[in-house]
């Protein structure tokens, strides 16, 4: 279920820092299990509230939920993420520094070393380095078919390329994980990763639908009525089709394993033509006679 931190403390986005710390400390203080004993309605309040604050209070937290919303948050950041590196000293001491509490209720996930260590006091962990995040396009047959990409982005004030290989059948919103491309920790953790955001292009030719193609072939009359074979584009070039006579405009013929390629669970997709009759913008003086008998036809 997604979570709105904003409306968890009832304060607005453009909220301040000193007034993000100043309504937690009034609701933790509103809240704390030390006042509400056996009231388990106000310890998942309490709960609820440090955990907004713990996001809320850390300015890159901040930054990455609102930039990428509940969802893409809580993808990189796990619960002890979150709770990691944030301060609670204030409401330790406004109830006589009770941290045993606190890790009862939240498991230890603010990074606690002892119990003789005060919540503010304790020795930073190695925490692993930020994620960068970068959004890259790609046309729709890469897409489909994978293959190699030289992606060039920033890594440490540098300017870098790398090698991506792009799997077969990846969606737009999918995302690709390049280990150790991230930032640097300034804790002694691990270098963070580079995750690109995949946007796919349209094509000009193919229309995808999960895991099937579509594309659009255009037929005159004539062949529309008495039936002809048409040439239909592929991924793996042009393969000409059969086209029964009385074909209707729209229809559609399926070219079976002509979609995208089997990847992942996915079996091969088909591809699928849509006949459409094409229609002239000019008619010779023949023609338009031709067209004026089938006319008086009925046709």
């Amino acid at each position: 279920m997604a979570k709105d931190y904003y409306a968890t403390l009832g304060i607005e986005k453009s909220a301040t820092a000193a007034e993000i710390k100043k309504t937690y400390r009034k609701l933790a203080i509103k809240y704390h299990p030390d006042k509400n004993a056996g009231d388990k309605q106000a310890e998942e309040r309490f709960k609820e509230i440090s955990e907004a604050y713990a996001v809320l209070s850390d300015t890159e937290k901040k930054q990455q939920y609102d930039q990428f919303g509940d969802a893409g948050f809580h993808q990189k950041y796990s619960q002890e993420d979150i709770f990691r590196g944030a301060d609670f000293g204030d409401i330790f001491r406004e109830f006589g520094g009770n941290e045993d509490m606190f890790s009862q209720l939240f498991g230890n996930r603010g990074g606690r070393t002892s119990h003789s260590q005060t919540f503010h006091q304790r020795r930073p962990r190695p925490v692993k380095g930020q994620d960068y995040i970068m959004r890259i396009n790609i046309p729709l047959r890469q897409a489909v078919t994978g293959g190699e990409r030289m992606i060039h982005y920033q890594h440490n004030n540098q300017d870098e390329q790398i090698q991506v290989r792009i799997p077969a059948g990846i969606e737009s919103g999918q995302k690709l994980r390049v280990a150790g491309k991230g930032g640097t920790s300034t804790s002694g953790g691990s270098t963070g990763d580079l995750l690109l955001e995949v946007s796919v292009d349209k094509d000009p030719v193919f229309i995808r639908e999960g895991n099937n193609l579509q594309v659009q072939v255009n037929i005159p009359f004539s062949g529309m009525c008495l039936g002809t074979s048409f040439p239909v584009p592929t991924l793996e070039g042009e393969k000409r089709i059969k086209v029964p006579a009385g074909t209707a405009n729209g229809g559609k013929i399926r070219l079976k394993g002509h979609g995208v390629p089997a990847h992942g669970k996915h079996s091969t997709g088909d591809l699928y033509a849509q006949i459409m009759v094409a229609i002239p913008k000019q008619l010779s003086d023949e023609q338009k006679k031709l067209v004026e008998q089938l006319n008086q036809l009925g046709l």
